[in-house]
């Protein structure tokens, strides 16, 4: 039997499935994840020194994204450098969060899958722990995405959870919620972003920091797009 060109393929399926998920545990759970993570880089040098040289790297080349930007941390962190910085979050709660956290920058909402942005729009983009939402199978299409809105010589600064795994959570905080983590090693998100057009620029690890964080060791991915 032909299969109606209009209904949904499975991964299809699983994606309509998914981002509602995500987007309403994150709804549910924004005011606690906010008092949790929105000062998170008080208390991560790391984080500060590789979100510094992509702040360095970017400058006064265009906009850059915050993207599953949750509270806004790293887009305040980044406007605290200088940089023209904006933030994308699935879920609108967490952008109300954002909002009244940093009244300066402007946060829309948006799906990491689908950028509703103009191609070759932005010098930069700063993911932190926003791909670990996204089945493996997809990843490599979303990574094709955000380099259609990066500039040639655009930079991709992805970081997320060491490891091969996947888990799924079903309360966060003793609230109920339906999210689903992805870990990735190194080389693997390196075959990902190659095949999603990008040059890997830089690697960086570190173990977690102690009562800070969940207790996974954390990888800083640096890319560029060519054609600089």
């Amino acid at each position: 039997m032909q299969r109606d060109k209009h209904q949904p393929q499975p991964a299809e399926q699983e994606q309509n499935r998914s981002a509602p998920r995500t987007q309403e545990s994150y709804d549910l759970v924004a005011g606690t994840h906010t008092e949790l993570f929105l000062h998170e880089f008080d208390h991560k040098p790391l984080d500060r020194e590789v979100l510094d040289r992509f702040a360095e790297r970017t400058a006064g080349k265009g906009r850059v994204l915050d993207l599953g930007c949750g509270p806004g941390q790293a887009a305040a962190y980044l406007h605290s450098r200088g940089a023209d910085a904006f933030g994308i979050d699935l879920s609108p709660a967490m952008l109300e969060q954002a909002k009244q956290a940093n009244p300066d920058i402007d946060f829309q909402q948006g799906d990491m899958r689908s950028l509703d942005l103009p191609d070759e729009s932005l010098a930069g983009i700063a993911a932190f722990y926003s791909i670990i939402h996204i089945p493996r199978e997809e990843v490599a299409a979303v990574l094709r995405g955000m380099r259609r809105v990066l500039q040639p010589g655009g930079l991709l600064l992805l970081a997320f959870h060491r490891g091969d795994s996947e888990m799924h959570r079903d309360e966060l905080w003793d609230i109920p919620v339906s999210l689903d983590f992805a870990f990735f090693e190194p080389p693997e998100m390196e075959i990902y972003l190659r095949a999603g057009g990008f040059l890997i620029d830089d690697v960086v690890e570190r173990d977690p920091y102690p009562d800070v964080e969940y207790p996974s060791r954390r990888v800083y991915m640096l890319a560029s797009k060519p054609g600089a």
